[in-house]
C-alpha cells in the first residue's frame, strides 16, 4: 500500500504542475550550446514563455506530454515514496526517539529516488520530447516529431529496442539522487522542527505544506543543473544506433554546457523549475501524508460498544 499511495499522490500533483514543466523544458533547451547573445530568445521568462506557448500551441499546449508526465510521476514516486516509507516504517531513517537522522534519510531518499527514476525513465524521455515540440518559429532543441505517448513508445522500441527506451536513464537517476535526497531529507527534518510548535502540531496539513515548500528550495538548488543535463540528454538527436549526436555521456554534456553557456547555463529555467517543483512537491507530499493518514483511519480497528 505504501507504493500505491506514493504513486497516486505524485500523479495527482503532476496534473496541476505539468504546464510549468512544459515552460521549464522550453527554457532549458533554449540557446543549447550557444553563448549568451548568440541565439534567438523566444522565451524571456516564465511568464513570457506561457504567453508564447499559448500563442503558438493554444491553451492546450501548456499540457503537452500530460499523459506521459502523469504516468511517469506515478511510476517514479510509487517506487521512490514507497521505498522511503517502507524504510521509515522499519525505523531506518530515524533514531530511537523517532527523529529523522540526516545521513540515514539522505542515503535512503537518494537510493529510492534513483530507483524510481530508472523505472520511469522511458516516460521521462517521451515527456521531454513531447513538451519541447512546437511550431518552427519558436522551436528550441531538436524536434522529434512525436505524436503521442503510445506511438512514441512503439516507435522508439521499433527503432532502437529496449535500450532506446532507457537512453539517458543515468542522467535522470543522477538528477533524482540529488533532488530526492535534498527534498525528502529537508522535508522530514523540517517537519521535526515544526512539530516543536503547538500551532503546527494542531495543523498537520499546514505543517506538511510549509515543510514541503522549504524542502522545494533545497531541491531546486541541488537538482536544477542535473535536471537541465537530463533534459538535454533526453532531447538530443540520435543516430541510427541510438547514440547521441550532441553529447556522448553525462560528463561530456556538463563539459560542453560549461564551455559554451557558462555556469548560468546550468540554471536556465530555474524560476520555472522552482515554480513547478515547489507546488508539485507540496501537493505530492500533502497528498502523500493525507492518503497515509486516510489509510490508517480506514484500517484502524473499530471498537463496538458492548
Amino acid at each position: 500500500m505504501e507504493f500505491v499511495i506514493g504513486g497516486l499522490a505524485a500523479a495527482a500533483a503532476g496534473f496541476f504542475t505539468n504546464p510549468l514543466d512544459v515552460l521549464k523544458t522550453r527554457m532549458q533547451l533554449q540557446g543549447e550550446l550557444r553563448a549568451r547573445g548568440q541565439h534567438a530568445v523566444h522565451y524571456k521568462n516564465v511568464f513570457h514563455a506561457a504567453v508564447v506557448v499559448i500563442q503558438n500551441d493554444g491553451i492546450t499546449g501548456l499540457q503537452k506530454g500530460l499523459s506521459a508526465a502523469v504516468t511517469m510521476h506515478c511510476i517514479r514516486n510509487c517506487v521512490r515514496l514507497g521505498l522511503y516509507q517502507l524504510a521509515s516504517n522499519k525505523g531506518l531513517v530515524t533514531d530511537s526517539n523517532g527523529k529523522t537522522v540526516f545521513y540515514k534519510s539522505f542515503c535512503v531518499s537518494a537510493f529510492s529516488g534513483a530507483a524510481g527514476a530508472f523505472c520511469g525513465s522511458p516516460l521521462f524521455l517521451i515527456k521531454t520530447q513531447l513538451q519541447s515540440q512546437t511550431s518552427t518559429s519558436v522551436a528550441v532543441g531538436h524536434q522529434h516529431g512525436r505524436t503521442g505517448t503510445i506511438t512514441a513508445l512503439r516507435d522508439i522500441y521499433n527503432q532502437q529496442g529496449v535500450r532506446g527506451l532507457w537512453r539517458g536513464a543515468n542522467g535522470t537517476m543522477l538528477r533524482a539522487l540529488a533532488g530526492s535526497s535534498a527534498q525528502l531529507t529537508s522535508f522530514a527534518m523540517m517537519k521535526d522542527v515544526l512539530n516543536q510548535y503547538s500551532f503546527f502540531r494542531d495543523s498537520p496539513m499546514l505543517r506538511t505544506f510549509t515543510a514541503s515548500i522549504i524542502g522545494g528550495i533545497f531541491q531546486v538548488i541541488s537538482m536544477t543543473p542535473f535536471d537541465l543535463v537530463s533534459t538535454r540528454l533526453y532531447n538530443q538527436p540520435v543516430d541510427v544506433n541510438g547514440k547521441g549526436l550532441l553529447y556522448k555521456n553525462i560528463p561530456d554534456c556538463f563539459t560542453k554546457i560549461w564551455k559554451t553557456e557558462g555556469f548560468r547555463g546550468f540554471y536556465k529555467g530555474v524560476t520555472a523549475n522552482y515554480m513547478r517543483l515547489a507546488p508539485h512537491g507540496a501537493l505530492t507530499l500533502v497528498f502523500w501524508d493525507y492518503l497515509k493518514d486516510l489509510h490508517v483511519r480506514v484500517n484502524a480497528p473499530k471498537h463496538r460498544n458492548l
